[in-house]
């Protein structure tokens, strides 16, 4: 692949919209989550309602070393016993919160994430998996059960014990093929590695596999990142999720052992993301799915996003909407139509809490009425890259365009530049604004007008 240079943007103008901005895993964001009690957990788990499904995501927060750009809640050991410990302390967090969940109700989705959940032995997976189902007894037929996969920890022990299990998808980890890349952020992994964990992964009779890569990593070059992507499509995948690097060394020690120097500028970054997206959609068999995700046309995440009922949490995008998100593990985060819930952080304060007797909560947030329509509309932009204002006015009875009138002024700069469109039906993203979606969703986010310009709390949008 060679690069294309794009003649129809203005990347230096576009340069003028990298600033810090959520990523809208959730909203509010995570730095709206304040210390609770237990209590606050038990009265919410216990008053959702019955009839809601259950998605189950459950943090292995292991790693043997670090990769230095990774941003996720990870624990570095070569120690086993610190992973049968952990098994233990999941069985009485299960234990505990069967008494307050109905842990009968109908189970549509599973998580495994880390860390690096196959850093576990085969074993060890396939105690914790009948763990949780032995708690967790009914999955529906259709549920969509995933793991996070590092191929450099993987081996048909473990597709096997995958497949037993019932595990339908696979995401593996990559984030880019070139050299010199890899040893800038201490994570090397061979393409023909990669490619023979894939091959088992298939063997197995797994038919959705997606494929991690990061955009902005030091080093990488739009010449360097076209030809991973080429390598990246010899293996054939499902899905691709791309994600723009966050480069938050304030929150990430490991973050500071990247020479900022080798990092690429904003416009190199667009640069970078526009050939990705033209690549993927022009010349192969995908489409632009939410922000920063890819997929085959024949995939349901396509067909979702084209009826506009994609849906995203904190396990990425999903057709899978609805659902009761249930966090189980060290630093886990749940949710419900009303809260959000979080674990602690630690190993020590996670296990202090179970051998007293209490659920690992930490922190949380019940969501208002106006926090409720602004994530709807937020989640909205982020998944489908457009709101049909009348469906929404429906479901919410409010007049949009009055309650979102702030909200609207500040998209009108987008719609000159022919970013985004507004009449009174809909608020569509064209495909140059799925770029800035970020940016575009800040715009309905009530909480970004309390921090200060000088807080380092986010990662850049750009």
């Amino acid at each position: 692949m060679t690069k294309q240079k794009s003649n129809d943007i203005d990347f230096e103008q576009f340069v003028k919209y990298s600033k810090p901005g959520p990523r809208y895993t959730s909203y509010p964001t995570a730095l709206e989550f304040k210390e609770v009690k237990e209590q606050f957990y038990i009265d919410n788990i216990k008053n959702s309602p019955k009839d809601k499904p259950l998605s189950l995501y459950l943090h292995l927060p292991f790693c043997k070393s670090a990769c230095y750009f990774c941003g996720c809640n990870v624990i570095y050991t070569s120690k086993d016993e610190k992973k049968t410990r952990y098994i233990e302390y999941l069985k009485k967090e299960l234990s505990l919160l069967s008494k307050h969940l109905d842990t009968n109700r109908l189970v549509t989705q599973m998580h495994f994430g880390g860390g690096t959940p196959t850093y576990f032995t085969p074993i060890q997976l396939d105690e914790i998996s009948k763990l949780l189902k032995e708690y967790f007894p009914n999955f529906s037929d259709d549920a969509e059960i995933s793991c996070e996969i590092d191929p450099r920890y993987f081996n048909s022990e473990h597709m096997q014990m995958l497949s037993a299990n019932g595990f339908t998808r696979i995401s593996f980890g990559v984030q880019d093929f070139d050299d010199k890349v890899q040893l800038a952020i201490q994570r090397v992994q061979s393409f023909e590695l990669t490619k023979n964990a894939i091959k088992i992964a298939r063997d197995a009779g797994i038919k959705s596999i997606n494929i991690d890569l990061i955009y902005g990593l030091p080093y990488q070059t739009s010449e360097s990142f076209a030809n991973t992507l080429e390598k990246v499509m010899e293996l054939d995948p499902d899905r691709l999720a791309i994600f723009n690097y966050a480069h938050v060394p304030w929150m990430k020690k490991t973050m500071r052992k990247i020479d900022e120097t080798t990092l690429p500028k904003a416009v190199e970054k667009l640069e970078i993301l526009k050939q990705t997206i033209d690549y993927l959609t022009k010349q192969n068999e995908y489409m632009m799915v939410g922000m920063d995700h890819f997929a085959k046309k024949d995939d349901e995440l396509f067909t979702a996003i084209s009826k506009g009922e994609l849906h995203r949490n904190f396990q990425g995008y999903t057709t899978k909407g609805g659902s009761q998100l249930i966090g189980i593990g060290v630093t886990s985060i749940g949710n419900g139509v009303d809260y959000f819930s979080q674990n602690y952080k630690t190993l020590k304060e996670y296990e202090e809490a179970l051998d007293s007797g209490r659920l690992p909560i930490y922190k949380g947030v019940s969501l208002s009425d106006d926090d409720i329509i602004r994530q709807n509309v937020i989640m909205e932009l982020m998944s489908n890259f457009k709101v049909n204002i009348k469906r929404f006015e429906k479901k919410h009875k409010i007049d949009f365009n009055n309650y979102f009138k702030e909200s609207i002024c500040k998209l009108n700069e987008f719609e000159k530049e022919g970013i985004l469109s507004i009449s009174k039906d809909e608020i569509k993203v064209f495909a140059t604004g799925t770029m800035l979606i970020r940016n575009i969703a800040m715009a309905f986010d009530a909480y970004l007008k309390n921090i200060s310009k000088d807080e380092k709390k986010f990662s850049k949008t750009i």
